[in-house]
């Protein structure tokens, strides 16, 4: 049995880099006349993934597609039809396939909220970070908290009855009022998900060279504690390390790539991984990251080139066997629930038997749960997730 598949797609642009961003964002001013070049390159990426598939058992669902940046939202919903439309002729999605969009407040009106919806997408996550105007400034934000709040409007006004709000805590000189401030917005605006997740300094950012003032780690923990007590009360449970849920609402996408699902990719550094657990084959791989090289291997001279094997990856690797146990537990103790015992066995083929002594070890100490048939972190697990999870690697 192969697993579950995905889809994420990037879109590489945005109006201006955040400074915290590591993601594969770039500058664009001339975005107009990047749109059908782009649009031609993501569907000839997409043949070559299909072809790429055939090696991994073949056509199997699509259960939800992610479109991430960047800033999705800069594109016409045009845009996405076309692309939605492709996709659906060579596999064909459902009602049930959960199709986000991240949207940018600043970057999309309502009129394009509409489109998006009558394209085919079915859920927003909109990137708030913070509704403070001060946070915003800090952050490099190009919106406004009221921005924000019209744009969480206009994603109810358009017929989206899922949506995310993207929220940070623990930004430069953030007080445990402020963050809590955030939350009591977000839970106003009638948020059914939560992403809230702590501002850390990553390499190659304009904040890891120039660290801005942030709260001491007592202070953040402080914040992380109220604001889950907070968030449990209205309704929402934490299911994820930074992900909180009404019953029904968890991010189907997601939670295929912390289950150790498949996930197809396409889009100027996407990154992809197909699995046949029962050969004892698993391969990673990512896409050319640098978006005029990307489009540079679709397009020569004459224009776009005839054939769907365009050769967008520019790396790929084999999990290897012994890196398996790692890998799994990296995405699956993310989970608060974990994942059930036999889950090890049918995504990597191996036998959870394997790993009694890192098991009993961790449960001695008290970092993982003894009782029932789940692979699962305690509350003191959670907090030493990365200790826990190293003790898989090889």
């Amino acid at each position: 049995m192969h697993p579950p598949l995905s889809l994420y797609v990037h879109v590489p642009w945005c109006i201006r880099k955040c400074p915290y961003c590591d993601f594969n964002s770039h500058e664009t001013h001339d975005l107009q006349a990047l749109i059908d070049p782009y649009l031609d390159a993501l569907l000839l990426d997409w043949a070559e993934e299909r072809q790429r598939l055939d090696r991994f058992g073949g056509t199997r669902p699509l259960q939800s597609i992610f479109i991430g940046g960047g800033t999705p939202s800069l594109l016409p919903p045009d845009f996405y039809a076309r692309l939605l439309e492709r996709i659906n002729q060579t596999m064909p999605l459902s009602e049930a396939t959960e199709i986000t969009l991240e949207a940018n407040p600043g970057a999309v009106d309502a009129a394009h909220f509409k489109g998006y919806r009558r394209a085919g997408i079915n859920r927003i996550s909109i990137g708030v970070q913070s509704f403070a105007a001060e946070q915003l400034t800090a952050l490099g934000r190009v919106h406004s908290g009221s921005q924000a709040l019209d744009a969480i409007d206009a994603v109810a006004a358009a017929g989206f009855e899922r949506f995310n709000i993207d929220l940070m805590f623990g930004l430069p000189q953030q007080t445990a009022e402020g963050a809590e401030a955030d939350l009591k917005q977000a839970l106003q605006c009638g948020a059914s998900h939560l992403s809230w997740y702590q501002l850390t300094l990553e390499p190659n950012t304009h904040f890891f060279s120039h660290p801005p003032p942030l709260p001491e780690d007592d202070d953040i923990a402080d914040i992380q504690l109220a604001g889950q007590a907070l968030l449990a009360e209205a309704g929402l449970q934490q299911y994820e390390v930074s992900a909180y849920a009404r019953t029904g609402e968890a991010a189907r996408h997601n939670r295929n790539y912390w289950e150790f699902g498949d996930y197809l990719a396409i889009g100027a550094g996407a990154h992809g991984k197909l699995s046949a657990p029962a050969a004892g084959e698993f391969l990673r791989y990512r896409k050319t990251r640098q978006p005029e090289s990307y489009l540079k291997r679709a397009h020569g001279q004459q224009g776009l080139i005839a054939t769907s094997a365009a050769g967008f990856v520019a790396a790929e690797e084999a999990i290897t066997k012994e890196s398996l146990p790692f890998e799994f537990m990296l995405n699956a103790l993310r989970l608060t629930d974990g994942v059930a015992q036999s889950l090890f066995t049918e995504r990597t083929g191996l036998e959870l038997g394997l790993l009694e002594p890192q098991l009993s070890q961790l449960r001695q100490a008290g970092l993982m749960r003894a009782d029932g048939d789940r692979l699962q972190t305690t509350a003191l697990g959670a907090r030493f997730l990365n200790d826990v999870v190293g003790k898989f690697s090889d």
